[in-house]
């Protein structure tokens, strides 16, 4: 239960079709500790609102979109809303764009298909350190790792990134699917040490999510 002197959850929505986004809304609105702060049609109006406000702990962002689309939007809202965590909602679960907004730094990807009733607890287990995905997505990103090749002479070998046994552990760990406060509990260390090491994976790695981190180590054969 959230108490006075706790902060919700600031979610914003961005997404054209307008009652979907309502019904959006209202689910987030009623949902303990969690508030739904902005709902917008399009990534530029996002984008509008973010100048000279604070930006929020979650965006739910649809992919097509009139203008610029979402997945052509991470980008830029990495660097207008750094600690914005970033759901990709869509009814697209193609491969490859799924592909590209894991890689593009999204921190879950969720198929509208999956029900409303579900984006709460994406939210929450994004908010935890989780990649929330429905298993139909999960599946379709495990089979585009699978087709891709092994790593090429003219690209870093896994040891050129310098990564310790304990960051190889924590990365298969985050790969499996665990949170956390999940590998601090299986390592037996503190979630701050997990913090620290991930940290210093994503400065080797040169990527600022979980889910980048975890694409990119199965992508080049690090895990």
């Amino acid at each position: 239960m959230t108490t006075s002197s706790e902060k919700p959850t600031d979610v914003w929505l961005v997404e054209d079709n307008v009652m979907f986004g309502l019904g959006v809304q209202r689910v987030v609105n009623s949902l303990a500790g969690m508030t739904c702060g902005g709902n917008f049609t399009s990534v530029e109006a996002a984008f509008a609102a973010l100048d000279g406000t604070a930006a929020p702990d979650v965006i739910l962002l649809d992919v097509q979109l009139p203008g610029m689309d979402g997945i052509e939007a991470l980008g830029s809202f990495k660097v207008l809303a750094p600690d914005a965590r970033i759901i990709i909602l869509t009814v697209f679960d193609d491969a490859d764009k799924i592909f590209r907004a894991v890689c593009a730094g999204a921190s879950g990807y969720v198929l509208k298909s999956a029900g409303i009733d579900q984006i709460g607890a994406a939210i929450k287990q994004v908010m935890a350190g989780g990649a929330p995905m429905t298993p139909e997505v999960a599946r379709k990103v495990l089979d585009a790792f699978a087709r891709i090749e092994t790593i090429s002479e003219n690209q870093e070998s896994p040891d050129d990134y310098h990564l310790t046994d304990r960051e190889l552990a924590i990365l298969r760990l985050m790969a499996d699917g665990l949170l956390k406060k999940e590998i601090a509990a299986h390592m037996e260390i503190s979630i701050h040490t997990v913090s620290t090491h991930l940290r210093r994976v994503y400065c080797k790695l040169h990527v600022n999510t979980n889910t980048g981190a975890v694409a990119k180590a199965l992508r080049e054969g690090i895990i």
